[in-house]
């Protein structure tokens, strides 16, 4: 299974680079672990988290706080149904709002 993330800033139209990610799981009991870290590339990807992440909930976590003065992070949640499909998840970043989808 294989997970990527790309942000993009709204306002300039451009790729956002050097934004840090975490990516998370939820476990049984209710409590998240981290399971990789990593920084958004200079056309604003993520491609590889050097880990697998595998089914059951998760979440990214971006550090958005040089890009937006409202939304210091952005966090979204989200699940793995079938770990053998890339999941791509895109982040659409502006000062006042964001939006994300599943990607291809």
């Amino acid at each position: 299974m294989s997970l990527s993330t790309h942000v993009l800033d709204a306002a300039r139209g451009l790729p956002a680079a050097g934004v840090a990610v975490r990516l998370d799981h939820r476990g049984p009991d209710g409590r998240w672990t981290t399971l990789a870290e990593a920084r958004t590339d200079a056309d604003g990807r993520i491609r590889d988290w050097g880990v697998t992440p595998g089914a059951g909930v998760h979440r990214l976590t971006f550090d958005t706080a040089g890009l937006s003065d409202f939304y210091p992070e952005v966090t979204v949640a989200f699940t793995i149904d079938d770990p053998s499909r890339h999941l791509h998840v895109p982040l659409l970043l502006s000062p006042f709002a964001y939006s994300t989808y599943r990607g291809s």
